[in-house]
Protein backbone atom coordinates (compact mmCIF):
# COMPACT_ATOMS: atom_id res chain seq x y z
CA UNK A 1 0.00 0.00 0.00
CA UNK A 2 1.38 4.03 -1.05
CA UNK A 3 2.28 6.05 2.03
CA UNK A 4 -0.88 8.63 1.51
CA UNK A 5 -0.40 12.37 2.54
CA UNK A 6 -1.91 15.11 2.57
CA UNK A 7 -0.52 18.77 1.75
CA UNK A 8 -1.05 21.86 4.09
CA UNK A 9 0.67 25.28 2.75
CA UNK A 10 -0.95 28.31 1.77
CA UNK A 11 1.31 29.12 -0.59
CA UNK A 12 -0.32 27.03 -3.95
CA UNK A 13 3.35 27.14 -5.77
CA UNK A 14 4.73 25.24 -2.86
CA UNK A 15 1.82 22.68 -2.86
CA UNK A 16 2.37 21.83 -6.52
CA UNK A 17 6.55 21.39 -6.10
CA UNK A 18 5.41 19.17 -2.98
CA UNK A 19 2.74 17.42 -4.95
CA UNK A 20 5.08 16.73 -8.34
CA UNK A 21 7.81 15.09 -6.17
CA UNK A 22 5.56 12.71 -4.22
CA UNK A 23 3.55 11.76 -6.91
CA UNK A 24 6.91 10.72 -8.98
CA UNK A 25 7.29 7.81 -6.71
CA UNK A 26 5.35 4.59 -6.95
CA UNK A 27 4.55 4.39 -3.28
CA UNK A 28 3.63 7.75 -2.41
CA UNK A 29 0.36 9.04 -3.38
CA UNK A 30 -1.55 12.79 -2.72
CA UNK A 31 -4.44 12.42 -1.13
CA UNK A 32 -5.24 16.03 -0.82
CA UNK A 33 -4.70 19.33 -0.13
CA UNK A 34 -5.15 22.72 2.23
CA UNK A 35 -4.69 26.07 1.83
CA UNK A 36 -4.88 26.89 5.64
CA UNK A 37 -4.99 24.66 9.39
CA UNK A 38 -8.48 25.49 9.91
CA UNK A 39 -8.98 22.88 6.91
CA UNK A 40 -6.92 20.00 8.55
CA UNK A 41 -8.92 18.31 10.98
CA UNK A 42 -12.26 17.70 8.47
CA UNK A 43 -9.88 16.55 5.78
CA UNK A 44 -8.20 13.88 8.00
CA UNK A 45 -11.17 12.53 8.37
CA UNK A 46 -12.33 12.16 5.48
CA UNK A 47 -9.21 11.17 3.87
CA UNK A 48 -7.38 9.24 6.56
CA UNK A 49 -3.44 10.06 5.25
CA UNK A 50 -0.52 8.77 6.76
CA UNK A 51 1.43 11.72 6.64
CA UNK A 52 0.06 15.00 6.76
CA UNK A 53 2.98 18.09 5.33
CA UNK A 54 2.26 20.80 7.33
CA UNK A 55 3.59 24.23 6.90
CA UNK A 56 4.00 25.93 10.51
CA UNK A 57 2.87 29.38 9.17
CA UNK A 58 -0.71 29.94 7.74
CA UNK A 59 -2.94 33.16 7.94
CA UNK A 60 -6.21 31.21 9.64
CA UNK A 61 -4.75 29.10 11.50
CA UNK A 62 -0.83 27.77 12.13
CA UNK A 63 0.70 24.69 11.95
CA UNK A 64 1.06 24.74 15.84
CA UNK A 65 -2.68 24.90 16.47
CA UNK A 66 -4.08 22.90 13.96
CA UNK A 67 -1.57 20.12 14.97
CA UNK A 68 -2.91 19.97 18.11
CA UNK A 69 -5.99 19.83 17.13
CA UNK A 70 -5.20 17.14 14.89
CA UNK A 71 -3.82 15.15 17.57
CA UNK A 72 -6.98 16.19 20.08
CA UNK A 73 -9.45 15.06 17.97
CA UNK A 74 -8.69 12.49 15.31
CA UNK A 75 -8.69 8.68 16.43
CA UNK A 76 -5.21 6.77 14.86
CA UNK A 77 -4.22 10.32 13.94
CA UNK A 78 -1.58 10.50 10.92
CA UNK A 79 2.10 11.27 11.42
CA UNK A 80 2.54 15.04 11.05
CA UNK A 81 6.03 16.40 9.10
CA UNK A 82 6.27 20.18 9.51
CA UNK A 83 7.32 21.75 6.58
CA UNK A 84 8.95 25.56 6.79
CA UNK A 85 11.41 28.31 5.49
CA UNK A 86 13.79 28.35 8.12
CA UNK A 87 15.09 25.36 10.33
CA UNK A 88 16.01 27.34 13.43
CA UNK A 89 12.22 28.59 13.78
CA UNK A 90 11.16 28.86 17.02
CA UNK A 91 7.66 27.83 15.57
CA UNK A 92 9.00 24.46 14.25
CA UNK A 93 9.89 23.71 17.75
CA UNK A 94 6.92 24.63 18.79
CA UNK A 95 5.29 22.32 16.29
CA UNK A 96 7.48 19.38 17.37
CA UNK A 97 6.75 20.02 21.08
CA UNK A 98 2.63 20.28 20.41
CA UNK A 99 3.21 16.66 19.09
CA UNK A 100 4.97 16.70 14.95
CA UNK A 101 6.59 13.96 14.23
CA UNK A 102 9.23 15.32 11.98
CA UNK A 103 10.48 18.78 9.98
CA UNK A 104 11.33 19.06 6.73
CA UNK A 105 12.92 22.30 4.77
CA UNK A 106 10.93 23.96 1.75
CA UNK A 107 14.25 24.54 -0.14
CA UNK A 108 15.34 20.54 0.66
CA UNK A 109 15.94 18.51 -2.30
CA UNK A 110 13.78 16.47 -4.02
CA UNK A 111 14.94 12.87 -2.60
CA UNK A 112 15.41 14.72 1.00
CA UNK A 113 11.60 15.21 0.94
CA UNK A 114 10.86 11.63 -0.39
CA UNK A 115 12.72 9.98 2.39
CA UNK A 116 11.14 12.76 4.72
CA UNK A 117 8.05 11.16 3.94
CA UNK A 118 9.00 7.70 3.98
CA UNK A 119 10.88 8.17 7.29
CA UNK A 120 8.02 9.91 9.21
CA UNK A 121 5.57 7.37 7.90
CA UNK A 122 7.09 4.57 9.71
CA UNK A 123 7.29 5.96 12.42
CA UNK A 124 11.36 4.75 13.33
CA UNK A 125 13.93 8.38 13.08
CA UNK A 126 13.72 11.02 13.75
CA UNK A 127 13.95 14.83 11.45
CA UNK A 128 14.99 16.75 14.33
CA UNK A 129 17.75 18.56 13.16
CA UNK A 130 20.79 20.52 15.06
CA UNK A 131 19.39 23.84 15.19
CA UNK A 132 15.94 22.44 16.51
CA UNK A 133 17.56 20.52 19.25
CA UNK A 134 19.59 23.82 20.64
CA UNK A 135 16.28 25.52 20.75
CA UNK A 136 14.99 22.30 22.92
CA UNK A 137 17.75 22.64 25.20
CA UNK A 138 17.61 26.71 25.19
CA UNK A 139 13.70 25.21 26.44
CA UNK A 140 15.22 22.97 29.31
CA UNK A 141 12.36 23.13 32.61
CA UNK A 142 12.00 21.36 35.42
CA UNK A 143 9.06 19.86 34.66
CA UNK A 144 10.84 17.76 31.59
CA UNK A 145 13.20 16.81 34.71
CA UNK A 146 10.91 15.80 36.60
CA UNK A 147 9.67 13.87 34.19
CA UNK A 148 12.98 12.27 33.25
CA UNK A 149 13.37 11.24 37.38
CA UNK A 150 9.91 10.20 37.23
CA UNK A 151 10.91 7.72 34.57
CA UNK A 152 13.62 6.00 36.48
CA UNK A 153 14.92 4.77 33.19
CA UNK A 154 16.95 1.58 33.24
CA UNK A 155 20.51 2.05 32.25
CA UNK A 156 20.19 0.20 28.91
CA UNK A 157 16.94 2.16 28.12
CA UNK A 158 19.05 5.55 28.78
CA UNK A 159 21.68 4.39 26.38
CA UNK A 160 18.53 3.58 23.89
CA UNK A 161 17.33 7.18 24.59
CA UNK A 162 20.33 8.77 23.84
CA UNK A 163 21.08 6.96 20.92
CA UNK A 164 17.18 7.76 19.42
CA UNK A 165 18.19 11.71 20.57
CA UNK A 166 20.97 11.10 17.67
CA UNK A 167 18.15 10.04 15.07
CA UNK A 168 19.14 6.59 14.89
CA UNK A 169 16.72 3.93 13.47
CA UNK A 170 15.75 0.52 15.36
CA UNK A 171 18.17 -1.60 13.18
CA UNK A 172 21.08 1.62 14.00
CA UNK A 173 20.62 1.20 18.00
CA UNK A 174 20.61 -2.31 17.67
CA UNK A 175 23.71 -2.30 15.72
CA UNK A 176 25.38 0.17 18.19
CA UNK A 177 24.69 -1.23 21.00
CA UNK A 178 25.08 -5.46 19.46
CA UNK A 179 21.36 -6.68 20.30
CA UNK A 180 17.95 -7.51 18.58
CA UNK A 181 16.19 -5.37 16.53
CA UNK A 182 13.15 -6.76 18.51
CA UNK A 183 14.73 -5.77 21.73
CA UNK A 184 15.65 -2.50 20.99
CA UNK A 185 11.82 -1.75 19.74
CA UNK A 186 10.92 -3.41 23.52
CA UNK A 187 13.12 -0.64 25.08
CA UNK A 188 11.39 2.45 22.92
CA UNK A 189 8.29 1.51 23.98
CA UNK A 190 9.24 1.23 27.88
CA UNK A 191 11.08 4.74 27.69
CA UNK A 192 7.54 6.15 26.08
CA UNK A 193 5.41 4.87 28.54
CA UNK A 194 7.58 5.52 31.04
CA UNK A 195 7.83 9.42 30.12
CA UNK A 196 4.23 9.36 28.70
CA UNK A 197 5.70 10.84 25.61
CA UNK A 198 3.68 10.30 22.12
CA UNK A 199 5.86 9.00 20.09
CA UNK A 200 9.80 9.22 19.61
CA UNK A 201 10.12 12.97 18.98
CA UNK A 202 8.27 13.59 22.40
CA UNK A 203 10.66 11.16 24.10
CA UNK A 204 13.57 13.22 22.67
CA UNK A 205 12.28 16.70 23.35
CA UNK A 206 12.09 15.62 26.74
CA UNK A 207 15.45 14.52 27.17
CA UNK A 208 16.79 17.50 25.26
CA UNK A 209 14.75 20.29 27.73
CA UNK A 210 15.65 18.11 31.13
CA UNK A 211 19.54 18.71 30.15
CA UNK A 212 19.70 14.57 29.83
CA UNK A 213 21.17 15.02 26.57
CA UNK A 214 23.14 18.09 24.90
CA UNK A 215 22.89 18.89 21.50
CA UNK A 216 26.08 18.50 19.67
Amino acid sequence: MPVTVLLVDDEPLVRAGLRAVLEAQPDIEVVGEAADGASVVPLVRQLRPDVVAMDVRMPLLDGIEATRAVLRSVDAPPKILVVTTFENDEYVYQALRAGADGFLLKRARPAEIVHAVRLVAEGETLLFPAAVRALAAEYGNRHARAALERAALTEREESVLRLMARGLTNVEIAGELIIGAETVKSHVSAILAKLGARDRTQAVITAYESGFVAPA
